[in-house]
C-alpha cells in the first residue's frame, strides 16, 4: 500500500532523515516510534506530500496496483491524516467542519449529506452537530479530527498522537474507532509516544532515530530482540545463610536479572530462600525502545 524507498531529507546541516525505507502493507496497522527529533514527522510529511524527499521514493500503490506519487491526486485521495494540532476550525460547528472539508474531496450533494451523517454518527457527536467546535472537550475534538479525516473515504490513515490531552473514556471510544477501521481492513499509520497503544493496536512497529530506521517487526519480536531479560525485585524473609544469590543484595533487598525467572525464583525457594514480597518486570515495548534509542533526554 504504501513503498519507502532510502528516503533522505536534510533541513540545512540537520539529517532528519536518512536513507530510510519501509513498505506497510494493505490493511497493516503500522507503529511509528521515535524520540523527538528522530525523524518521525519528516517521514510522515513527505509519505503524504507535504515534503519533497532530497532522495529516494515514496510510493502511494491504489487499489489497482499502480505506484502513485504522493502529490498526485489520485494519491492524495487515497490518504486520510487526522494531524497532532487539530486541523479544525473553532468558529464552526462539526457539522460545518465536515461539510468544508467534504467539499474539497468533491463530495456533492447527498453524497455529501451521507458522509457528514455518518461521520457525526461515528464520531459520536450527533447531539453536537451544531454546536461550535470551541465549545468541545479535548476528547470531541480528537473524535472529529478522525472523522474529518475519514470524510472522504481513503483507504489510508494517518494518526499522529490521536489520543494526546483526551480523557479515559474518550481515549477508550478512539481505541474501539480504530478496531473498527481495522476489521474494515484499513491501512493505518499509527504515531505515538504511548508504548501500551502501539503494543495493543499495532501489527508491527518501526522504531526511528536520527532519522534511520533501528528495527521493524511484530511487538513480541522487537522484545525478543532487544527486550533483555526480565527483572526479579523481591524483599528476602529469610536470607538463607550459604546460599548464593544472584544479582545484588541491599539488605533484605535482592535484585537480579533472569531470562528464566519463575525456574531461578524456584530454585532460590528450594534451597531455603524465604520471600516477603516478589516481583517480576518483564521485557516489554518500552525496553526495547529505550534499549535501541537510549536514556537521554530528548527537548527537540
Amino acid at each position: 500500500m504504501i513503498s519507502v524507498k532510502n528516503l533522505r531529507k536534510s533541513f540545512g546541516s540537520n539529517v532528519a532523515v536518512n536513507d530510510l525505507s519501509l513498505d506497510i502493507s494493505p490493511g497493516e496497522t503500522l507503529g511509528l516510534l521515535g524520540p523527538n527529533g528522530a525523524g518521525k514527522s519528516t517521514t510522515i510529511n513527505m509519505m503524504v506530500g507535504l515534503l519533497t524527499p532530497d532522495g529516494g521514493a515514496v510510493a502511494i500503490r491504489n487499489g489497482g496496483g499502480k505506484d502513485l506519487d504522493p502529490l498526485q491526486p489520485a494519491a492524495r485521495n487515497l490518504i486520510g491524516v487526522a494531524p497532532q494540532s487539530l486541523s479544525l476550525y473553532d468558529e464552526l460547528s462539526a457539522r460545518e467542519n465536515l461539510n468544508f472539508f467534504g467539499s474539497l474531496y468533491a463530495l456533492r450533494g447527498s453524497d455529501l449529506s451521507s458522509r457528514v451523517k455518518w461521520a457525526l454518527e461515528f464520531a459520536a457527536l450527533r447531539d453536537r452537530a451544531n454546536d461550535r467546535v470551541k465549545t468541545y472537550s479535548g476528547g470531541m475534538k480528537r473524535r472529529l479530527n478522525i472523522a474529518v479525516a475519514l470524510i472522504h473515504k481513503p483507504q489510508i490513515l494517518l494518526l499522529d498522537e490521536p489520543t494526546v490531552g483526551v480523557d479515559p473514556q474518550s481515549r477508550n471510544h478512539i481505541f474501539d474507532i480504530i478496531a473498527g477501521l481495522q476489521k474494515e481492513g484499513m491501512t493505518i499509520i499509527y504515531t505515538t509516544h504511548y508504548m501500551e497503544e502501539a503494543s495493543r493496536l499495532c501489527d508491527r512497529v518501526a522504531v526511528i532515530d536520527h532519522g534511520r530506521l533501528l528495527d521493524i517487526g511484530p511487538v513480541s519480536a522487537l522484545i525478543e530482540r532487544h527486550g533483555g531479560e526480565s527483572v526479579v525485585t523481591a524483599t528476602l524473609s529469610n536470607p538463607a545463610a550459604g546460599v548464593s544469590l544472584p544479582g545484588t543484595v541491599d539488605g533484605q533487598e535482592l535484585r537480579f536479572e533472569s531470562a528464566n525467572p519463575i525456574d531461578d525464583v524456584a530454585r532460590l525457594k528450594s534451597e531455603g530462600v524465604g520471600f516477603q514480597s516478589l516481583h517480576i518486570s518483564q521485557p516489554d515495548l518500552e525496553s526495547v525502545f529505550l534499549t535501541l534509542t537510549g536514556r537521554s533526554l530528548r527537548d527537540e
